[in-house]
């Protein structure tokens, strides 16, 4: 046993089943003596549906992984750039990509016994947009252990889609007809400036509302995986309790029958003890009448 194939292992696995298997490692762990082992695999978490999902596309379907990874490679270097035009048809690419991925993962999954739903679908496209935007969330997905959905970067996919990749436009010269109002261009930079400003503070507030959104759904799962540790528990309790009444009732019943048995026994027994009295007494009486008749013989005789 080794942590590794295990954790591929589990991983694996619809999220209904992992729970059980894990623990049975647990044990195996436990009783080969490696209580190590035992502590690191008992630390793993059940993942999501979702973040099930995106694993099994990566086990299943592993020659889709680098295509992708290789996409956002090259959306990342165009968007560094500043290349309007490339940016565009990666964009194209990006979202033909991501709805065949989301479909077939959600087909896996439906092959594996799974059903998967339109939101839990959603999920998996956000995790695979991730995987696009950000190398390190490539890296975690290509590992084909996630135990929730990824998120990628606050307006990464408005800002991504073909329409709204902007045309590079010369900037237009300044007519010497033109007015020019000196106040206008004083004041227009630090229009812009409170702007950026204003959008900067949203974006920061955004990022922390989606780290907030985030800790909470992961303190949630955490609560949903004790939980159903619990169940599990409970439900082995009740198991073995319902098996122990089983075997208690058996063995009532065979007590019961075996009581039978004996009072059919006693009752048996005591019939044959009445008659056994009766042919007692008949005998008894026989013998002294034959005594008494041999007695008056023999007076008879002197």
């Amino acid at each position: 046993m080794d942590l590794e194939s295990i954790t591929d292992e589990l991983y694996a696995l619809p999220p209904a089943d992992f729970t059980a298997a894990r623990n049975e490692r647990v044990v195996a762990a436990r009783k080969a003596g490696d209580r190590k082992l035992a502590g690191q695999i008992q630390a793993l978490r059940r993942p999501t549906l979702s973040a099930w999902a995106s694993n099994l596309l990566v086990h299943r379907q592993p020659d889709q992984v680098q295509p992708l990874i290789s996409l956002g490679e090259s959306m990342r270097q165009a968007h560094r750039d500043l290349d309007g035009e490339q940016l565009r048809e990666l964009s194209r690419q990006q979202h033909a990509l991501v709805a065949t991925l989301a479909r077939q993962a959600r087909q896996l999954a439906a092959d594996a016994g799974q059903a998967v739903s339109e939101d839990v679908q959603h999920e998996v496209e956000a995790t695979l947009h991730a995987v696009l935007a950000d190398a390190e969330a490539a890296q975690e997905w290509a590992a084909g252990r996630l135990i929730k959905p990824l998120s990628p970067p606050v307006g990464f996919t408005s800002a991504t889609t073909p329409d709204s990749v902007p045309h590079k436009a010369p900037r237009p010269s300044p007519s010497p007809s033109q007015p020019t109002d000196r106040r206008a261009r004083a004041t227009a930079p630090k229009v812009t400036d409170q702007a950026r400003k204003e959008q900067r503070a949203k974006l920061a507030q955004a990022r922390q509302d989606a780290k907030t959104a985030d800790q909470q759904a992961l303190a949630r799962e955490e609560e949903l995986t004790q939980a159903e540790t619990e169940k599990e528990r409970a439900e082995a309790q009740l198991r073995e309790a319902e098996e122990e009444v089983a075997a208690l009732a058996e063995q009532l019943k065979e007590a019961k029958e075996r009581r039978k048995a004996a009072l059919d026994g006693a009752r048996e027994a005591r019939d044959r003890a009445r008659e056994a009295a009766t042919e007692a007494r008949v005998a008894r009486r026989h013998a002294q009448e034959t005594a008494a008749y041999a007695e008056q013989l023999a007076d008879n005789d002197a």
